[in-house]
């Protein structure tokens, strides 16, 4: 028999938004809505036109663009009074809007009709049928959001399935059985689910939460248990522990499920969606994100990456580059020589078949990272290292002095000034230069003091900049790592620095960056490509 296919409904902008942290502004949510129309995404729920301002403009607003696919949709609740449907503004709210397809959600869980709303059972389930019927008689699509149903299903099958009922007697297009608190088991999913079938021909949904961390397995047992439209979000945003993440959950039903859509989806373009909706939320993406993360497909362990080189099917379950991800091999104290060949030809960096060399400097890569240098997000000195071990490398500069003055006034202003001597091929430059802070000062005065040898300096600057103690019980004593991301405005790497001393293990990655961005220029014009 022949699977259903399966309707996307995204609900970022409307209970993705939702999330602590997370605030659109209406560009972002257009933009969003663009993104999500070009990926496949059936419906996309843009707000709640009735809850603030911002919503309503939007919907104003998302009637310029040109969709080609998805169809946006207006969410409200049932009317508050049932003696007063056509004249309910949220209702009216929701006609204002002008979408085709409208959510509505309605109380499926008597203690919530009873105790929040004050209502009977049959004032309840008037209230949902009334308010379904309105919207359907002026041409919208419906579908009804059967709120907290799973809990209310537990507490009371009867009034449940009798709200549901409502609903489909309202002439709702769609029954969405929510697990609004995402206590819900996925077994039980499953049992309810398939009761419901039973009673309704009606096509079935889920909207999952997230907070026992089953959002995504609950979604997926609602589809195999006869859900034929999934809610969710790009990358599970929502309120507490978020919604179900529909960059995990469509990935799965296409690849393990076998699953079809009614719109064709490019799962290659996954990875870049989700890291475009993290960056117009201005949060950073989650790493261990499964398909998408940048660690999803990272291999460490040195008997991994043999295992991988041999054959990728032995520690990835699918190829990273099916959802727009690839493999990254991360050299560690846990590395082989099968490490440092993955990295050397991910490079580009010739390497002879030489075992003894990759033996040794395996050996010493576990030595600077005892000493608590880290390469996992300093991939750029690990490539000066490894250039620098092969003679194809050798720093451009030295700086053969260094001093760092701060100070705070009384009314706690601060002022930091970096005095730097730089020797360049026999020549000193002297320079100093002030800035936001010791860090910022160095990195201004080294750039400064380099600039007239090597002008590609001038464009850089310091992106990000993080500092770790190592080895708690030493205090104040402590050796610091600190990494470093810098960015020309076309690339971006990370360098590392470690010492007892702040300032040095600053200006030890601040060091790094900047021969790093010399070499690859000079490596540029000699050959004609980056090294």
């Amino acid at each position: 028999m022949k699977e259903p296919t399966i309707e996307l409904f995204d609900t970022t902008l409307r209970d993705g938004s939702q999330a602590e942290g997370v605030n659109f502004s209406i560009f972002d949510k257009l933009q969003i809505t663009e993104r999500l129309d070009a990926f496949g995404i059936d419906i996309i729920e843009g707000g709640w036109p009735g809850s603030n301002p911002k919503d309503k403009e939007y919907f104003e607003r998302v009637r310029q663009l040109r969709l080609h696919h998805a169809k946006v949709c207006a969410f409200g609740s049932t009317a508050r009074d049932v003696r007063n449907i056509e004249g309910d503004s949220n209702l009216n709210l929701l006609l204002a809007a002008e979408t085709e397809v409208v959510t509505i959600f309605g109380k499926t869980w008597r203690f919530h009709s009873r105790d929040t709303l004050g209502l009977s059972d049959d004032e309840n389930a008037e209230l949902i049928y009334r308010s379904v019927a309105f919207l359907r008689e002026r041409g919208r699509r419906v579908i009804f959001d059967a709120e907290h149903f799973f809990d209310g299903y537990k507490d009371d099958p009867d009034f449940a399935l009798r709200m549901l009922q409502a609903a489909a007697d309202g002439g709702a297009d769609t029954l969405v059985l929510c697990d609004t608190n995402g206590g819900t088991l996925p077994s039980e999913i499953s049992t309810i689910f398939q009761a419901v079938r039973e009673r309704f021909d009606l096509p079935l949904g889920i909207h999952a939460h997230n907070d026992g961390e089953l959002a995504v397995a609950n979604s997926l047992a609602a589809v195999e248990a006869g859900a034929v439209h999934v809610q969710g979000t790009i990358n599970g945003f929502g309120e507490r522990c978020g919604n179900a993440n529909l960059v995990s959950i469509i990935p799965n039903l296409a690849l393990k499920m076998k699953r079809k859509f009614r719109y064709p989806i490019d799962l290659s373009g996954l990875t870049s969606l989700s890291h475009y909706v993290y960056e117009v939320a201005n949060l950073s993406p989650n790493i261990r994100a499964p398909y998408v993360g940048k660690a999803a497909f990272t291999h460490k362990g040195g008997i991994h990456v043999s295992s991988v080189l041999k054959n990728p099917r032995m520690y990835e379950h699918i190829p990273p580059e099916t959802v727009g991800n690839r493999r990254h091999v991360v050299v560690s104290d846990l590395s082989g020589q099968s490490n440092i060949r993955y990295k050397a030809k991910e490079l580009g960096i010739p390497v002879a078949e030489d075992r003894e060399f990759s033996r040794r400097f395996v050996q010493h890569i576990k030595e600077l990272e005892y000493q608590g240098f880290q390469f996992d997000g300093a991939e750029a000195s690990f490539e000066l290292l490894l250039n620098a071990e092969l003679h194809r490398y050798s720093p451009y500069f030295t700086i053969t002095y260094a001093k760092v003055n701060v100070m705070l006034t009384d009314g706690q202003e601060d002022y930091s000034e970096a005095v730097l001597k730089v020797e360049v091929d026999g020549q000193v430059e002297h320079t100093a230069s002030d800035g936001n802070g010791p860090v910022n000062a160095l990195d201004n005065a080294l750039r400064k003091a380099l600039v007239r040898f090597y002008p590609e300096v001038a464009n850089m600057q310091l992106v990000d900049y993080k500092v770790r103690v190592l080895g708690e019980g030493d205090g104040t004593a402590a050796r610091v790592r600190v990494l470093v991301e810098s960015s020309d405005g076309e690339r971006t790497w990370g360098t590392v620095g470690v010492s007892h001393n702040i300032i040095q293990a600053s200006l030890q990655a601040l060091s790094d960056s900047l021969n790093y961005k010399i070499f690859h220029n000079r490596s540029k014009e000699v050959t004609g490509v980056m090294p």
